[in-house]
C-alpha cells in the first residue's frame, strides 16, 4: 500500500535519490499521479531521472512530476513575505530597523531550513488535490530531522509568543479603558492574527507528518558500520517524535560473481547485512544490489522500480 507522503532520507552517498526517483516512476507508471520533491541542497534529482528540473514543478512523463526545491530562493521569498507583512502593521519609525533586521535574519542558520519548511507544508497541502502521492528525496541525515522536527520546536516557540502578545494586550486595553480611539485600535490585533495563524499552520504540519496511514519514512543505507549507526540514532529520533519508520533499504550489496577483487569486501558486508537484519528488521528490509555503473535517466530507473516498490508490502 503507498501513502501519501514518502520519504527517503538516510547517510549521503547511499544512494536515496536513486530510490526516490525510482519509487516515484514505479507509482507513475500504476497511474499514480505522482511529484517527486528534492529537499536535498546538492540536487541530484534531475541527473537520476536525466532531464532539467528547477525551483518550479515540471513534467516527466504521464503521471509523473518533479521539483527541486531551491533552499536560497525560497529563504528570499520568505523573508519578503514576512517584511511585506511587518511593514503593514509597525509604525513608519521602525521600518528601516525592521529590514535591517530581516536581512540580518536572513543570513542567520536555520533561515534555510524554516523557508524550506514553509514550502514543504503548501506541497503536502497540494497532494490529494493535484497529485496522489508526493515522494520526498530529502538531504542527509542531520538536515533532514532538523527539517522534519520543526512543526514541534516551532510550535512551542510560538506559543510562548502568542502568550507573551496575549498579556501584552491585555495590559494595553486596560490601560485604554478611557480611550475609545485606542479602544477602536485594539480590538483587531494584526500580530496576534499572525502568529496564531502560524501556530496552526505547524500544527497542520505535525498532524500530517505523524499521519501513519499517509505518511512514511524510509532510510536507505549501505552495508557499512557509519550508516548502521546514522540510521539507528535516526529511527530512534524519527520514533520520539512519532514519525511512522517503513522499510528499510539496503543499497549497493556486493553480488557473489563480482570475483576475488571484492571478497573481502563481500565478507564484511555479510556481517554487517546480518546486524541490519538484527537492527533494522521489524520494519521490513529491501535489498538491492550493486549496478555496473549509475542510475541515469527513465530507463535505467526502471531496472530497480519493481525492487524498490517492496518497501510498501513490507
Amino acid at each position: 500500500m503507498y501513502r501519501r507522503y514518502t520519504f527517503f532520507g538516510g547517510k549521503g552517498g547511499t544512494g536515496k535519490t536513486t530510490c526516490a526517483a525510482s519509487y516515484a516512476l514505479s507509482l507513475a507508471r500504476r497511474g499514480v499521479r505522482t511529484l517527486v520533491v528534492s529537499t536535498d541542497p546538492a540536487h541530484s534529482l534531475a541527473d537520476a531521472i536525466g532531464s532539467p528540473i528547477g525551483s518550479e514543478v515540471v513534467e516527466v512523463e504521464k503521471n509523473l512530476w518533479a521539483l527541486e526545491i531551491d533552499a536560497e530562493l525560497e529563504a528570499k521569498k520568505y523573508m519578503e513575505s514576512i517584511q511585506q507583512q511587518m511593514l503593514h502593521i509597525v509604525s513608519a519609525a521602525i521600518v528601516e530597523e525592521i529590514k535591517r533586521q530581516l536581512r540580518i535574519a536572513y543570513l542567520s542558520p536555520g533561515a534555510e531550513e524554516a523557508a524550506i519548511f514553509d514550502r514543504f507544508i503548501d506541497l503536502m497541502e497540494e497532494a490529494g488535490d493535484k497529485y496522489d502521492v508526493i515522494v520526498f528525496d530529502t538531504a542527509p541525515t542531520g538536515h533532514t530531522l532538523r527539517l522534519l522536527t520543526l512543526p514541534e520546536v516551532l510550535e512551542v516557540w510560538i506559543d510562548h509568543l502568542i502568550k507573551k502578545r496575549t498579556k501584552a494586550m491585555d495590559l494595553m486595553r486596560l490601560a485604554a479603558r478611557y480611550e475609545k480611539e485606542l479602544q477602536e485600535k485594539l480590538k483587531d490585533d494584526p500580530i496576534f492574527n499572525i502568529l496564531s495563524r502560524r501556530r496552526d499552520r505547524f500544527q497542520r504540519a505535525k498532524d500530517l507528518l505523524t499521519d501513519h496511514d499517509n505518511a512514511v519514512f524510509h532510510f536507505v543505507l549501505n552495508a557499512e558500520k557509519m550508516p548502521i549507526l546514522e540510521t539507528e540514532r535516526a529511527i530512534k529520533l524519527l520514533k520520539e517524535f512519532d514519525i511512522k519508520v517503513g522499510s528499510v533499504v539496503v543499497n549497493r550489496i556486493i553480488p557473489p560473481e563480482a570475483g576475488a577483487f571484492f571478497e573481502k569486501r563481500r565478507e564484511a558486508q555479510e556481517g554487517y547485512l546480518k546486524t541490519i537484519d538484527e537492527k533494522f528488521g521489524e520494519y521490513g528490509i529491501v535489498r538491492l544490489p550493486m549496478l555496473e555503473s549509475d542510475i541515469q535517466g527513465v530507463e535505467q530507473l526502471e531496472s530497480i522500480s519493481e525492487s524498490i516498490k517492496e518497501v510498501e508490502e513490507l
